[in-house]
């Protein structure tokens, strides 16, 4: 969980300073859901190649956003989701 950023669907639950749509990605190359945003952060879960992944905020490379499968938050490595072909 941040506190600077919030997904627009939770503004009548949560109050943050900011909120974004997700943009729907697809994992591409199986990764690990971290907890924080360096690569040797604590694993949440692992997520499999044709996992949906809800991203908030793209920064340096990675990922935040929610695996809705897993229910969980957290960063991954942006080169192991789909980008838009058009």
């Amino acid at each position: 969980m941040r506190r600077d950023l919030a997904d627009i669907r939770l503004a009548d639950r949560v109050f943050a300073p900011h909120y974004a749509s997700c943009v729907q990605r697809v994992v591409i190359s199986a990764t690990g859901l971290r907890e924080g945003a360096d690569p040797e952060s604590a694993v949440l879960t692992d997520l499999k190649t044709g996992d949906v992944f809800e991203v908030l905020e793209f920064v340096k490379g990675r990922a935040w956003g929610l695996a809705p499968g897993a229910g969980l938050v957290g960063y991954v490595d942006a080169d192991t989701l789909s980008w838009p072909t058009e």
